[in-house]
């Protein structure tokens, strides 16, 4: 993004002189506020759909009639499917945003997918467990879709100096959204009586009222971001035709462009591959560790206790390391939060009881937020802006593959060992690499090169 007009840096300057903590954590203007409510909004989906309260309603109502291990083939099958399909979709769709100024348009008709179809959960009763997955895929194309275009009005809207501290300020207040929406679902659940749910009522109501909350909860939260949040200019490289047909030509080769030079941009590259292996081991983390503790004998009840605390663990930390980013920088922020995730590895290997448990859950809340935010603001202040859709669209690429091979290493390794213990051992190995390959990305000149390409493009 350009240097702001000196009447918007002045205004800035009164806003932080008169609420100095606002600016310190990235929230000082309205536009970053309202962008940051996004990840407030789309977090209870995250919560309440995929981690916590959907997989257990599937796995316990909606599979009923089907084996447990084909129950789990089935949903394991649906996530990938979404996840593939939006693998596919987004470098196209963020090509075409770019060229027609249409982030917020396409954020808009994602938005609308995943809010319809995490409501119409509401209807999954048991044993309809084909439907229940089909709009669970379709929710997850909507939730991870709207993720391209959010992500890629981050670099429009703060400057160089903001960003880690704006996309930190994103996360605190994704896990506060999403901590309050799981912790008030799981309240109904246990206790249906305090929202008026008569003894005797379908036992299943609770929980899926929980899916429409939900769905209400993310379509509200997200309306500040389509009042406050502008959409960037429609721009064009100077030897780009204006015209729906020339919009379309454009896209398609805006994006062979990019396949191009996306090695070109040299350090933006490295840390999209940094970023994929060190992901993966925190994907790995957070996906299996359900799987780890149940093994290890952690009660249910105490895992989902330990996903709400997760949440509200990562509200301040994630503020904190938007803020030492500001003072060390971010790709040094990010090796402290890598640092403390193969401490996590190295303990998990360890870990006997529910207490550790918990211990380890503490951990993951201090660097989760922090290190996957501080990577999305690294990535934005690397990339031409012109062309942020496109980019977080392979950004978004790279992400659902970091998904992917973690947890296949981890089935591996207790396929080879017959020890679980071991698989987690074994995930230091990703924050080992991706640091290592952290360590040749120069943010300096991946910035430089990024502001150069902006200098070619004109406003229409």
């Amino acid at each position: 993004m350009p240097e702001p007009p000196e009447e918007t840096t002045a205004r800035g300057e009164r806003t932080r002189q008169s609420a100095p903590l606002l600016a310190r954590v990235g929230l000082d203007r309205p536009e970053l506020r309202a962008w940051a409510m996004y990840d407030w909004a789309n977090s209870a989906f995250m919560t309440v759909i995929v981690t916590a309260v959907f997989p257990i309603y599937y796995a316990s109502v909606a599979s009923q009639g089907l084996g447990r291990t084909q129950a789990t083939y089935y949903y394991a099958t649906a996530t990938t499917i979404s996840l593939a399909v939006i693998a596919v979709l987004s470098p196209i769709l963020g090509a075409i945003a770019d060229f027609r100024a249409s982030k917020k348009r396409f954020l808009f008709i994602f938005l609308t997918l995943g809010v319809t179809t995490t409501g119409l959960l509401f209807f999954v009763r048991q044993g309809d467990w084909l439907a229940g997955l089909v709009l669970f895929a379709m929710a997850n194309v909507g939730v991870n879709g709207s993720y391209v275009f959010y992500d890629a009005l981050l670099p429009h809207i703060a400057g160089d100096d903001e960003m880690d501290r704006v996309s930190s300020a994103g996360y605190a207040l994704g896990y506060l959204g999403g901590g309050i929406m799981l912790l008030l679902s799981l309240i109904v659940i246990l206790k249906p009586a305090l929202i008026g749910i008569a003894p005797g009522t379908s036992s299943t109501l609770p929980a899926r009222l929980s899916f429409l909350a939900t769905a209400l909860w993310w379509a509200l939260f997200a309306i500040p971001l389509f009042r406050r949040v502008p959409e960037p200019p429609m721009t064009r490289e100077r030897d780009e035709m204006v015209g729906t047909v020339a919009a379309i030509r454009a896209s398609i080769t805006r994006l062979a462009e990019t396949l191009r030079e996306l090695r070109g941009f040299r350090y933006a590259f490295l840390l999209l591959v940094a970023s994929l292996i060190y992901s993966d081991g925190i994907n790995t983390i957070i996906r299996m560790a359900a799987v780890y503790g149940t093994e290890i004998g952690i009660p249910q009840n105490a895992q989902i206790a330990a996903i709400v605390m997760v949440q509200f663990v990562g509200i301040p930390f994630a503020f904190l390391f938007g803020m030492l980013a500001s003072r060390i920088g971010a790709k040094r922020a990010i090796f402290i939060g890598l640092a403390v995730y193969a401490v996590i590895s190295i303990l998990g290997y360890f870990m006997h009881t529910t207490l550790h448990f918990f211990l380890l859950a503490f951990l993951v809340g201090t660097v989760q937020g922090g290190t996957q935010a501080l990577g999305r603001s690294l990535f934005a202040s690397m990339v031409p802006r012109h062309k942020s859709g496109e980019f977080f669209g392979f950004y978004a690429v790279f992400e659902r593959f970091g998904a992917i091979i973690g947890p296949l290493v981890f089935g591996a390794v207790v396929a080879a060992t017959g020890s679980s213990r071991l698989a987690i051992l074994s995930i230091i190995s990703f924050f080992v690499v991706g640091a290592g390959l952290l360590t040749l990305v120069n943010v300096e000149e991946g910035q430089r090169a990024a502001r150069l390409a902006d200098e070619g493009v004109v406003r229409v």
